[in-house]
């Protein structure tokens, strides 16, 4: 893609004037602090351009005992997937978060195969998922400790996945959103599962300097997931609150991002636009859009369904949801914040 092209598209993207998109790009291909890893290869954090912040391109719900990458046909996954990440480039989108973890269908390989021939940056991870009630996490998960597992997340930024040299851009993780059995969930938000997860992440960021993305539907695990990071010395905006969309009580958006963390709104599909144009407005009035994050949490080649299933598209964000933003008073200004600015603080840890 040329620059002149790269333009183009960031303008179709944010609905924003040519001058104004002229001096946002000038000031992103300049050079800056810090890097990403990319599927590819590490690049200069000003290179992330417009970021959906997460998305999946394969996924496999059969549970850690089962999932391997011999249950699907990895070329026929790249055709399928293909032509929808040339979509998203061809709205504006310069960098896709892959956020798929270990022992759900993590492939890097095949990541860096669609990278390379769509011209994405796409980013990968490296941590456990504990949601659905542990469904997918992998037997040593439950025996070993904290500092073991940090040591394999660790193991994995300095060597790279699954014996590769690709290396992860940031964790994910998942908890419950209410500990399992618990009969007080206010207190007891966690399982012992899942905070032993938290802390595992919490040594890994302190190690590392990587961003924690969370599955995270409830407010009070959310909050209990801030409890447990400051407590390891882990400041909140290196933790992003993942599907934080799920919780009705707004009071919970506020106190996470007024902590420092990231309220990721992710979901956004035709019939959730009201939603999240509400939700950002909210933010916005309290001057907090400064800690939010945006995308689909779309894709899903699912293995085990017929040729995958349905594969929904990374375009809504583009065709809809940001037009509903402008209608709703959301400026450009505010836009390119959070397509692009708040993901590269969200992913390096700091302002750029």
């Amino acid at each position: 893609m040329t620059r002149r092209e790269w333009i183009s598209g960031m303008a179709n993207a944010l609905v924003i004037n040519p001058t104004t998109v002229a001096q946002v790009t000038a000031r992103q291909l300049s050079d800056a602090p810090g890097v990403v890893q990319t599927v590819t290869g590490p690049i200069p954090v000003a290179r992330l351009g417009l970021t959906l912040m997460h998305e999946h391109v394969l996924v496999d719900f059969i549970g850690a005992d089962r999932v391997s990458p011999q249950r699907y046909d990895a070329n026929h996954v790249f055709t399928t997937v293909l032509p929808h990440l040339l979509q998203a480039r061809q709205h504006g989108c310069t960098t896709l978060v892959e956020c798929t973890p270990a022992y759900l269908g993590r492939d890097v390989t095949l990541l860096k195969r669609l990278s390379e021939a769509s011209g994405l940056n796409i980013l990968s991870n490296t941590g456990y998922y504990g949601a659905a009630n542990d469904k997918h996490l992998p037997p040593f998960a439950f025996t070993e400790s904290a500092d073991q597992l940090a040591a394999r997340w660790t193991r994995e930024v300095e060597q790279g996945i699954d014996g590769t040299s690709i290396k992860p851009a940031f964790m994910k993780i998942g908890v419950d959103a209410v500990a399992p059995g618990s009969s007080n969930p206010g207190q007891a938000p966690l399982s012992d599962v899942d905070r032993k997860l938290v802390r595992a992440a919490a040594t890994t960021s302190r190690a590392t300097g990587l961003s924690i993305a969370s599955h995270t539907g409830s407010g009070l695990a959310a909050m209990a997931e801030i409890e447990v990071l400051d407590g390891a010395g882990i400041p909140a905006s290196r933790f992003i609150w993942v599907h934080a969309q799920s919780e009705r009580d707004a009071a919970f958006h506020s106190r996470a991002a007024k902590a420092g963390a990231w309220v990721e709104f992710d979901g956004i599909s035709d019939s959730s636009i009201a939603r999240h144009v509400e939700l950002d407005v909210q933010m916005k009035t309290q001057g907090l859009l400064g800690r939010v994050l945006l995308s689909h949490d779309a894709g899903w080649y699912h293995v085990g369904e017929p040729a995958g299933g349905q594969f929904r598209p990374f375009d809504t964000l583009f065709t809809k949801f940001i037009p509903a933003l402008r209608e709703a008073g959301v400026t450009s200004a505010d836009v390119t914040r959070l397509l692009v600015d708040n993901p590269r603080q969200a992913l390096t840890g700091g302002p750029y």
